[in-house]
């Protein structure tokens, strides 16, 4: 009874061996999840790394971008200035045609002393009108249809400047609408100073 076979005998050794190899097999899975575990984790933080690397990279390109922009537009700003001084240049000439200046009261004053000097005491008096009034008031429409002229064009300069300029780049609405203004004193300038140069507008009186 406790003497046991050779056959038992065995049977316990392979059964002993059998639980050996599956310890060591056990053993092995467990070392190659643990191996893979390792060097997953240097690949997922190397792959956030990059990712950091590209957000950075990104972000450096958009700061560029504005900083291009911002500079484009410094340097568009004077552009911008100059229209607008030259549009109130244009209202300030447009003014001065239709209120007079000192340029054509001097021309005015200087044409009716020549006037004076060159008409003889003898002369008719439909002559020493002409002389003395006529050509001086003449002079001072010739002075304001300049101003006038010169204020027309001013204004349509900078009303067209922008079709010349930086393309998309709109004109501010006060620019436009201050040169609309000179343009219009100019053309109103113009037409009361060639009315009254022809004297077709405040002629001389008759003398007969």
């Amino acid at each position: 009874m406790g003497t046991k076979t050779a056959d038992e005998t065995g049977a316990e050794t392979g059964a002993e061996a059998t639980t050996d190899e599956e310890k060591v097999s056990v053993t092995k899975s467990a070392d190659d999840v643990t191996e893979s575990g390792t060097g997953a984790e240097p690949e997922a933080a190397a792959a956030g790394t990059e990712a950091a690397d590209g957000t950075d990279a990104d972000l450096d390109a958009e700061d560029l971008e504005d900083d291009a922009d911002l500079a484009g537009d410094l340097a568009e700003g004077p552009s911008g200035v100059g229209q607008g001084a030259a549009a109130v240049v244009s209202v300030v000439l447009g003014l001065v045609s239709l209120t007079g200046g000192w340029i054509g009261t001097v021309a005015a004053a200087r044409e009716t002393l020549i006037g004076q000097l060159q008409t003889s005491s003898s002369a008719s008096v439909a002559t020493q009108v002409k002389e003395v009034y006529g050509d001086a008031w003449q002079t001072t429409a010739l002075w304001a249809g300049a101003f006038a002229l010169v204020a027309l064009i001013t204004g349509v300069v900078v009303l067209a400047r922008p079709a010349f300029g930086v393309p998309g780049r709109p004109q501010a609405p006060w620019i436009k609408s201050v040169a609309w203004a000179g343009v219009a004193l100019g053309v109103i300038g113009l037409l009361l100073a060639v009315l009254k140069y022809s004297d077709a507008l405040l002629g001389l009186p008759s003398t007969s």
